[in-house]
């Protein structure tokens, strides 16, 4: 009498054997046909019950997940990515080895059943049956591309893989039916070619063309027989059967793999014992994935069009469903990189900034009037060791990025254009004193009013006690005069600076609202090179901001198919008459001819660009421009605590670090070869009549670091009063230092404003070094 289990009924095993014998009996195993209904059966783990003829009958299958190629604008590979490294190929790709092999030895009677093999189930229940447990399993190699293909659905959620994974009998008899139906559809070589494909193989590789790559080094159809053996047998345990972690494991299973396929008549028993005796022969090749592996520097370019994908909703309007795409890979990417630009910067920071100095660097050029991103890269190159990191200095906090960095003098352009649009000429002169009270009231956005503390004013000063104006703008831009540009930001009002500046895509890195406060003339609002690039490429381009893009176009390979996939556009607008933007553009190429960044001339090209040093030395900027290329330069300590004071950078002592000195050289090197064999357009100069303007003196001579407001929030003075520290009130500009060794703050008491503002009117700095202005030229 058959046993029955303890609370009555039968076994699984009994259940299934009752499922098989009817079936048999009806002829609808042998005949590969739809299975009549036999009753109930447990189907499930938590014990439902439903009739086999309910199940449903088509099995959906995913595109299989593949790897994601990203290349650059010329269509050489950048990096390869992929949530699982696969590439599909056909069955004529594949070596006539490795389909005898894999068959041989998951299902020797493949091309004999159908999608189920009857003689190996009862062979399976019976060897089972005697052991008590599972000795043997009875999936043909249909019902095994079945499970993977609930696995591969199941991606990376490890409920799903368990649920898709789980020994069963509701399991079984759900692969039971698909299998038929598969049987029906595809036909034993496509299933052969699915399986390959779909299957893991151990060591990151999903499929036989990964598997051939990893393990040999070469494509799936130059697998010989030893080698295909040995693939072959991975399969069934690829931890066990590992060949890189235990040869000797991996060899004793390839021989039976090699017996096997001798068994069945696949290959001779010499041809079995000669490939027996030979060494595995692996040639193995690392996992290459991610943009760790990039080249030319442009592992953060890769995380940037990474994070493009995941967070435009042009590749899905959810970021699961853009990540769904991504993951699923089979992408390729290409992308704006310019490989010249890349090489040139990647090779200039090189040879400016080690990677080891207590100071990064990092850069990003823009082409005016597209927004393509050519190039992008930094000091510390992308990874996870010593002088290594995965943050994106180039970009802002949301794309990968840091907090950002205060770009000091480098804003000061962006005032200039503000005034000049709004009808302010180009001739205007103000006293610029060597110091002075910051001017009160001014206005500010909505209808408010900045208002400097009558009890404790905050105080600004140029660099030199030398640059007294009075000057006009074009003296005071090459000069970097800070007094200067607080006397005309307070004139025309902090609202069409801020106006302006979002007009030119410039915005905190943080992602907060831009303060304010009168200070942002100095550069004390977090921004990051990119930003700082793109906003410049704006004056390039005649006045016509473009957003910033990173993707040229995308292909999707599903199957045998291909389709393109929508990418994200470039959009344009203007953001100040050409008027405006070539006047600034003449103001800037006087900082390049004979002002603070002659260092960064570019010889007989026509260039312009803008310096900046931040309070303390925290940051030093280069920002500069030909007519057909941007590019921006920063340099300093992420984590805002180096001082770049006494300091060794690319192995150069520098007392003081200045924008030009530093970064203008970075800057110049950098733009010399990106350009290098591009038509050297000129601008479309104004002429700006001196006025006021006058020779001065020019300090250490050099052109380096022409003043910016100094004096932190936390009334130190430091060796003379630049400290930039974050505190005091207004971005630093009540109960902050005034520079010039006068004591700035009472202990951090500061007075409060003799007027009322809505909350979070003002915002503190994130990074600290603020001050009364951003930096010096």
């Amino acid at each position: 009498m058959p046993k029955k289990r303890s609370g009555g009924g039968l076994s699984p095993a009994q259940q299934a054997a009752k499922f098989l014998g009817v079936s048999v009996l009806s002829g609808a195993v042998l005949a590969g046909i739809a299975l009549p209904a036999v009753g109930v059966l447990g189907l499930a783990a938590k014990g439902s019950v439903e009739s086999f003829d309910e199940l449903p009958a088509n099995l959906k299958t995913p595109p299989l997940s593949q790897r994601t190629t990203i290349l650059d604008a010329d269509g050489g590979a950048i990096a390869t990515v992929y949530s699982r490294d696969r590439t599909v190929v056909g069955l004529k790709d594949v070596s006539p080895y490795m389909q005898k092999a894999i068959v041989a030895i998951e299902d020797s009677r493949f091309y004999q059943h159908g999608a189920v093999d009857l003689k190996g189930v009862l062979r399976a229940l019976n060897r089972n049956a005697q052991s008590g447990g599972v000795a043997e399993g009875a999936s043909t190699l249909t019902q095994q591309y079945v499970k993977n293909v609930f696995v591969e659905e199941a991606g990376d959620d490890p409920t799903k893989v368990a649920q898709a994974t789980q020994q069963t009998l509701g399991r079984k008899i759900r692969e039971l039916k698909y299998a038929i139906q598969v049987e029906e559809e595809l036909g034993k070589k496509k299933i052969l070619e699915n399986y390959l494909n779909i299957t893991f193989f151990g060591q990151q590789a999903y499929g036989v063309e990964a598997a051939a790559q990893r393990y040999f080094s070469k494509p799936a159809k130059e697998l010989n027989l030893q080698e295909s053996a040995l693939l072959a047998g991975i399969v069934q345990s690829p931890s066990r059967y590992d060949p890189v972690n235990d040869e000797a494991e991996a060899t004793r299973r390839r021989n039976v793999v090699l017996q096997r396929m001798a068994e069945v008549g696949d290959i001779s028993r010499a041809e079995a014992d000669e490939a027996q005796r030979k060494p595995l022969g692996l040639k193995v090749s690392k996992p290459k994935n991610g943009c760790i592996t990039a080249v030319k520097g442009a592992g953060f370019f890769c995380d940037y069009v990474r994070e493009v994908f995941l967070n435009d909703p042009v590749f899905g309007k959810t970021k699961e469903a853009r990540a769904k795409v991504w993951n699923q890979g089979g992408l390729t990417v290409r992308t704006t990189l310019d490989p010249q630009a890349q090489k040139s910067a990647q090779e200039s920071i090189k040879n400016h900034v080690y990677k080891s100095d207590d100071v990064a660097t990092a850069a990003t050029v823009v082409e005016p009037g597209t927004g393509k991103i050519l190039a992008m890269g930094q000091s510390r190159p992308y990874g996870f060791r010593k002088n290594e990191t995965q943050i994106n200095l180039s970009v802002d906090q949301s794309m990968g990025g840091g907090l950002g960095y205060q770009p000091g003098s480098t804003f000061k352009p962006i005032v200039a254009a503000a005034a000049i649009e709004n009808g302010m000429p180009p001739t205007k002169v103000y006293a610029s004193p060597y110091q002075m009270q910051y001017p009160s009231p001014v206005q500010a956005c909505d209808g408010k009013i900045w208002k400097n503390d009558p009890v404790s004013p905050a105080k600004l000063e140029n660099e030199n006690e030398s640059e007294v104006g009075p000057y006009g703008m074009k003296e005071a831009t090459a000069k970097s005069v800070n007094t200067y540009f607080v006397q005309l930001i307070s004139d025309i009002g902090i609202c069409p600076v801020t106006t302006m500046a979002k007009k030119m895509g410039v915005e905190r890195a943080d992602g907060r609202k831009m303060d304010q406060a009168p200070s942002i003339a100095l550069g004390t609002q977090e921004m990051s090179p990119l930003t700082m690039a793109n906003a410049y490429a704006t004056f390039a381009a005649r006045g016509m901001y473009c957003t910033p893009i990173a993707i040229e176009s995308v292909s999707q390979r599903i199957g045998d198919t291909s389709k393109s996939l929508p990418v994200p556009k470039s959009t344009c607008s203007r953001a100040m008459s050409e008027t405006t933007a070539d006047t600034v553009n003449t103001l800037l190429r006087g900082v390049v001819e004979d002002g603070t960044g002659q260092q960064a001339g570019l010889g007989g090209r026509p260039s312009a660009g803008k310096t900046g040093t931040t309070d303390e030395r925290f940051a030093a900027w280069f920002v500069g421009y030909t007519p057909n290329m941007a590019g921006a330069v920063w340099v300093g300590d992420p984590a805002h605590k180096r001082k770049m004071i006494g300091i060794s950078i690319g192995g150069q002592w520098h007392d003081r670090v200045f924008g030009g000195q530093v970064p203008g050289p970075i800057w110049r090197d950098m733009m010399s070869g990106a350009l290098e064999g591009k038509p050297a357009p000129d601008f479309n100069l104004v002429h700006i009549p001196d006025g006021g303007d006058r020779d001065r003196d020019r300090g250490d001579g050099n052109g380096d670091g022409r003043g910016d407001g100094r004096g932190d929030g936390d009334g130190n003075n430091g060796d003379d009063g630049n400290d930039g520290d974050d505190g005091g009130f207004i971005g630093g500009l009540i109960g902050g230092g005034t520079g010039g060794g006068t004591d700035g703050g009472t202990d951090g008491a500061f007075p409060r404003p003799s007027f009322s503002l809505p909350e979070n009117f003002f915002q503190g700095q994130g990074n600290g070094g603020n001050g009364n202005g951003g930096g010096r030229g």
